[in-house]
């Protein structure tokens, strides 16, 4: 089975949005983490914010654009429901690996390589889906 190509370049730009989000909050976690010697978590939660949001808006204007069809409030209410529970996994990835004794660093690539897949299938299927016939 071959994937369209409209899918594939889909995939591609929510893969863009997810680097810009990885490396935008990867900066800002090594700028609170190291530079300011905030402890992991407050690091992680700057970093997320200012990632999530920027995700957001590459997600809804550039990569699934032409899948928009609730109302905004609808959309941005999805995307805050499903990043609230990737938060819960995803710092309790993080938690656990640093409790083993494994960097922030290393945690913060481990489970963006998880979210790489839960959050695309998320956002084409929930939070960004596709018109069908009732909607």
């Amino acid at each position: 089975m071959t994937l369209p190509k409209k899918e594939i370049a889909r995939f591609a730009k929510y893969m863009a949005g997810g680097g810009i989000y990885f490396w935008v909050g990867y900066g800002v976690f090594a700028l609170c983490y190291s530079g300011l010697h905030w402890d992991w978590l407050p690091s992680k939660i700057a970093a997320d914010l200012i990632g999530w949001s920027l995700n957001y808006l590459v997600q809804r204007f550039w990569a699934f654009s032409d899948q928009i069809h609730l109302g905004e409030m609808q959309h941005a209410s999805r995307y805050v429901m499903i990043e609230s529970i990737g938060f819960v996994l995803d710092y309790g990835i993080i938690f656990g690996l640093n409790s083993l004794g494994i960097s922030p660093y290393i945690g913060f690539f481990l489970s963006a390589g998880f979210f790489s897949i839960w959050s695309y299938l998320w956002y084409k299927y929930w939070v960004f889906p596709e018109r069908t016939e009732t909607s």
